[in-house]
């Protein structure tokens, strides 16, 4: 899942540590879903939509392409 959660980071200068402790996890739990290389759980994906004042959809996108017209 294609995510902002670097840039959001960086505009606020909080290390992966702030982010971590503002969510209750591990930093390697920020890292694993900030390199993509885990997607957060539900719970997980609304906290930090909270932590950044931002709904899921503006800080998380599917990693499918969109599709596009009417299903044949």
């Amino acid at each position: 899942m294609k995510n902002r959660l670097r840039e959001l980071r960086a505009a606020r200068r909080w290390s992966q540590a702030d982010l971590a402790d503002r969510c209750q996890v591990s930093r390697q739990a920020i890292n694993a879903i900030e390199t993509e290389r885990h997607d957060p759980s539900l719970p997980l994906a609304f906290t930090i939509a909270d932590v950044f004042g931002l709904t899921i959809e503006g800080i998380f996108r599917p990693d499918r392409p969109e599709t596009t017209g009417n299903p044949a």
